[in-house]
């Protein structure tokens, strides 16, 4: 299941229940995880918390989704991951990005960059067709 982006016009998350429909981002968690990951190797618990700074609910992160992304890109050896074991503990998987994955990463900049170009030009757009209309003093 994908996260979805909130609705802003109905204040609520949703999947197919609205028209507008929100912006599905489940492919989003790939490149937030290679990012992460690039910045220090952690754990799978701590990746969930931290993926809140790409604009990830809490309530949006499930774990399961965030596993199988990490399992699929250690398939894919963008990341690896070793077993470490804390004092006390149960044993943890640490997960670190590759080479590859910091190719991959830099791929993802360059297409997530334009697509921020096109979704730009769409509210500029959006905003000169349905922005009130102004006097000559600049005043609406």
């Amino acid at each position: 299941m994908g996260v979805l982006i909130l609705c802003q016009d109905h204040g609520s998350h949703h999947k197919g229940s609205c028209r507008c429909a929100g912006m599905q981002m489940g492919r989003f968690m790939q490149p937030c995880l290679l990012l992460l990951l690039h910045r220090q190797s952690t754990h799978g618990y701590e990746l969930m918390q931290q993926l809140e700074e790409f604009g990830f609910a809490s309530s949006e992160i499930d774990p399961g989704t965030t596993y199988r992304h990490l399992r699929k890109m250690e398939d894919e050896r963008l990341v690896r991951s070793r077993w470490e074991t804390e004092q006390g503990g149960p044993a943890k998987r640490l997960y670190e990005i590759t080479a590859e994955g910091e190719e991959i990463l830099h791929a993802w900049a360059v297409t997530i960059n334009f697509n921020k170009q096109r979704l730009e030009k769409f509210l500029e757009q959006y905003q000169s067709q349905f922005q009130e209309p102004t006097n000559k003093k600049g005043e609406p």
